[in-house]
């Protein structure tokens, strides 16, 4: 098993971001180790100034941490113990005004054209017309894992970070957990979770466990488990910005700190003004509007467990993130029944008086006056996505639809 990992954005963006600003020794911190990213575009000093929005590029990658890696089995003490592999990659995308964010999930099982890339000791690495994505950090570090998803993407990505399975843990704790919820409940004996259905704080080695189960959601599938992490993703973006982190100091310290000590920046990450100015720009964003998808793809007809780039639903996607215009998910939200959507009913009017009307419908005339058409609200053209494009936003519910369905 690989480790799965956490969305970082608004970890980034709220911790790092606005305490940098605050606190300059963190800041100091966080370019310690930070990443020169190879082939991307000279990162302007204000990213207003970047046109068409901006990318940010979150790997996490299995590290095998002394601390952690009795956690992890063959893994860390087997065969495949050497190396690191990229199996979370995601590409963030904040846009220009109206802001909105786009999460794009890239299957590590992804068949892909990995370029030639400069390792750490200066050296060229060779291309590869056909490996699997999670390969590239093996290859280049994180560089090389930014390079190759630009080359598929055709989306210039000035900023990435990288954070570790024990990043993981360690992030988490910091925020005092996240709440999660089991539809049914999960038994995965790789990850050891044993979970009943209902709401769930998970945090530490529980979080972890939660995210790397693959056989414990859907039909087994890491397309499955990508459904499962977005899940979390969006109720940590709902912690991350409710009055229990951003109003209150001493968490959003520690969770600052943390952050700079788990995660790996790119040279273009390190900036506090920079940081600041990603967490203004998403601070506002609502929740419809901060979409979580995993990248289209098709069976490698060369081997039935990868897949390949279902490239014409991917230019649907690309086209509609490049002219800034809403998404509307007509795919599953969970992607081969990894998790099932809470449907909410219809709200009741308050204080038991009649529902407003309808956007677009007429207004009451005053006494002895005539109805008035209301002035239509400006609208802007959405682009229905491919069903072949899985996806949720935050503003919706989605609970793990675990492997004991019908047991509880």
């Amino acid at each position: 098993m690989k480790i799965v990992g956490i969305m970082l954005a608004v970890v980034l963006v709220s911790g790092a971001g606005i305490a940098a600003y605050a606190v300059t020794d963190i800041a100091t911190g966080f370019a310690d180790e930070a990443v020169e990213l190879e082939g991307q575009d000279t990162v302007p000093p204000d990213i207003g100034a970047i046109e068409g929005g901006v990318n940010m590029f979150l790997a996490g990658t299995d590290a095998c941490e002394p601390e952690y890696a009795q956690f992890f089995g063959d893994r860390c003490s087997g065969a495949d113990s050497e190396g690191e592999l990229n199996d979370v990659n995601m590409l963030v995308h904040i846009s220009d005004e109206p802001r909105r964010v786009t999460v794009v999930s890239f299957p590590r099982d992804l068949m892909v054209e990995i370029p030639s890339c400069t390792r750490e000791d200066g050296s060229e690495s060779s291309p590869q017309s056909y490996a699997p994505i999670n390969s590239a950090f093996s290859v280049g570090g994180l560089s090389c894992v930014v390079k190759t998803v630009s080359q598929l993407s055709g989306q210039n990505i000035p900023f990435a970070a990288k954070v570790t399975w024990g990043g993981v843990i360690e992030i988490t704790d910091a925020v005092g957990g996240v709440e999660v919820c089991l539809a049914s409940g999960i038994r995965d004996v790789n990850t050891g979770i044993d979970w009943p259905a209902g709401n769930r704080t998970i945090q530490g080695l529980e979080a972890l466990q939660f995210l790397r189960t693959r056989y414990g959601v859907g039909d087994g599938s890491d397309l499955g488990r990508i459904s499962n992490q977005q899940q979390y993703m969006s109720r940590l973006a709902r912690k991350l910005i409710s009055g229990e982190v951003l109003s209150d100091p001493a968490t959003l310290y520690r969770l600052a700190t943390t952050t700079v000590d788990n995660v790996t920046p790119s040279q273009s990450l390190t900036n506090p003004l920079t940081l600041v100015q990603i967490a203004l720009a998403v601070r506002d964003v609502p929740f419809d509007e901060i979409v979580f998808v995993q990248y289209p793809v098709l069976t490698d007809p060369y081997d039935q467990n990868k897949v390949v780039p279902d490239e014409a639903s991917a230019s649907v996607l690309w086209d509609a993130i490049a002219a800034n215009q809403p998404l509307t998910l007509t795919g599953e939200a969970g992607a081969n029944e990894g998790v099932v959507v809470v449907e909410d009913g219809e709200p009741a009017p308050e204080d038991g008086g009649e529902a407003a009307p309808e956007e677009g419908g007429e207004v009451a005339p005053e006494e002895g006056g005539e109805a008035v058409e209301p002035t239509p609200a400006p609208t802007e053209t959405s682009v229905a996505l491919p069903s072949t494009i899985p996806g949720s936003t935050a503003a919706q519910e989605t609970c793990s639809n675990g492997n004991l369905r019908g047991f509880g």
